[in-house]
């Protein structure tokens, strides 16, 4: 069968941005790829009189090109063809499922739990954009606290890089503040915040709310004195699959550990453990980019989040540790190929997942938009949130091979100083460290989850507060953006807005 006109459409639009900006064809490319080419076609701006071409598609041709609104962020891929969006509509029915308790009649969907944090994925992942910390008097539910100790042994301390972490003993590597019928839920997050004022030129003042985590309620006694706490909002799920589809080269060019160059940032690649491959390489999902692939991301999330097993992470007891037998005893959901969401769900949920598509730029004409890219690109804001990509022509989905993508970010870890630590390291990433996060659909967060929370953590309140928690090897543009005019952080505020 003949591919809709629509999918044609772009992917000639796709070639034709690459081509023009000095990259082979897709058909025409050598084996190789050419990374000159390629880095001709990726160098950062240097003129803001007007958008750079082709920039309104930030995901290239997997670009959704729809009016925004509250679903913007659930639609495919722009460049998928007709075929492939009925797996992707199936993918998005399992993702908003709402999974029940075994035994259940309804085969398919039993086995949630028994503890867990949400019942479907859909539930974190709202409209599939962010998570949200409760509101007073609210259980989380868009948001968790991840829990670890050190390694309690020195000799055993390098194997814990095959763990990431060592789990809390008793409650295992998250807080589950929900459970199904006769089994105690493990306890709730506790949130408390204090304000903290920041001078800004002009005679502006900022408020940041600087937050303190517990827990309270716990059921199975007191965690070990030695725990370790990081909040985690749940992230917006659009263009993963493109960021999957960059070269590890091009990431991996960008660390800079030592800070060779004198610029104040050093960001390094994540170094974690791949279940599905059986060795360490690159992490790029997650906050402190602890999961490699979108696979393992879904199967962590399935497994910790929900208590659902899969083909990747069979055990059906979920988070479930030793010091849990209630948990341990209680039934599990119906068998199905050996995992209670089976290959064919499984499968069809990461489709779904990498070919969430990311919205089209807004507004990238307008004069104060442009004045705001020009500012952001001066403070070097670029030095951590990249641009510009091509992805892979051998990516594992036919949506995400050779494009030209804008996510703004390097998916590397940087120090972003101690009022934003966790104190928790996770695999190479220390208590300081954080991956930045992509910036494309941003704009959008309001219109999407009603809401403009952002951080690991969802401290910040809007943007601005966002970029004032900045810190460490961020800490020179955070003060170029405090020492800007009022109008000019108006500006820089309408760009990110447009992204």
């Amino acid at each position: 069968m003949a591919c809709p006109l629509p999918f044609r459409a772009a992917r000639r639009a796709s070639l034709a941005a690459l081509a023009a900006l000095g990259v082979a064809a897709a058909a025409e490319a050598p084996a190789q790829p050419d990374r000159e080419r390629a880095a001709a076609a990726t160098r950062p701006a240097t003129d803001f009189s007007k958008p750079e071409r082709f920039e309104r598609r930030p995901g290239g041709a997997a670009t959704v090109l729809r009016p925004p609104n509250r679903n913007s962020f659930s639609h495919p891929s722009g460049n998928m063809s007709f075929e492939r969006q009925l797996n992707f509509r199936v993918g998005n029915g399992i993702f908003k499922k709402l999974w029940v308790s075994a035994p259940s009649s309804t085969a398919s969907s039993d086995g949630l739990g028994p503890l867990f944090n949400a019942r479907s994925c859909q539930r974190c992942h709202l409209k599939d954009g962010r998570g949200h910390p409760p509101a007073p008097g609210e259980r989380a539910e868009s948001m968790f606290l991840r829990l670890s100790i050190p390694p309690q042994d020195a000799r055993k301390a390098p194997q814990t890089r095959r763990t990431a972490v060592v789990p809390e003993p008793t409650y295992g590597t998250q807080l589950q503040n929900f459970s199904v019928r006769g089994i105690p839920a493990e306890g709730d997050m506790t949130i408390s915040y204090r304000e903290i004022p920041v001078e800004l030129s002009g005679g502006e003042t900022a408020h940041l709310r600087a937050p303190t985590y517990g827990a309270a309620n716990l059921s199975y006694g007191p965690l070990n004195p030695q725990t370790m706490l990081s909040p985690r909002v749940a992230p917006p799920m659009i263009g993963i699959g493109l960021l999957e589809a960059i070269p590890e080269a091009d990431i991996v060019s960008r660390a800079d550990p030592d800070d060779a160059d004198g610029d104040g940032i050093s960001g390094r690649p994540n170094r974690v453990w791949s279940d599905e491959r059986r060795r360490t390489t690159l992490g790029r999902f997650g906050w402190k980019a602890s999961q490699p692939t979108v696979a393992q991301q879904t199967a962590s999330a399935f497994l910790g989040d929900i208590g659902i097993s899969t083909p990747l992470y069979p055990n059906p007891a979920g988070d479930c540790t030793s010091r849990q037998p209630v948990c341990l005893a209680a039934p599990h959901g119906s068998p199905r190929n050996g995992a209670e969401a089976n290959e064919r769900m499984f499968g069809l949920v990461v489709f779904y997942t990498r070919n969430l598509g990311v919205p089209a730029r807004r507004d990238l004409d307008d004069p104060q938009v442009l004045e705001g890219k020009r500012l952001f690109y001066e403070s070097n804001c670029i030095g951590c949130h990249r641009p510009k990509y091509v992805t892979r022509r051998d990516s594992i989905g036919e949506e995400q091979s050779f494009q030209l993508i804008w996510p703004y970010t390097d998916l590397l870890l940087h120090d972003m100083g101690e009022g934003l630590a966790d104190g928790r390291p996770e695999w190479e990433a220390t208590g300081r460290e954080w991956r930045t996060p992509p910036l494309w659909g941003i704009g959008l967060t309001k219109a999407v989850n009603g809401h403009t929370f952002f951080l690991h953590d969802g401290r910040a309140r809007n943007l601005l507060e966002a970029i004032l928690w900045h810190d460490g090897e961020a800490r020179a543009a955070k003060q170029r953006v405090v020492e800007m005019t009022k109008e000019e952080r108006a500006a820089l505020l309408a760009f990110l807005n447009s992204l």
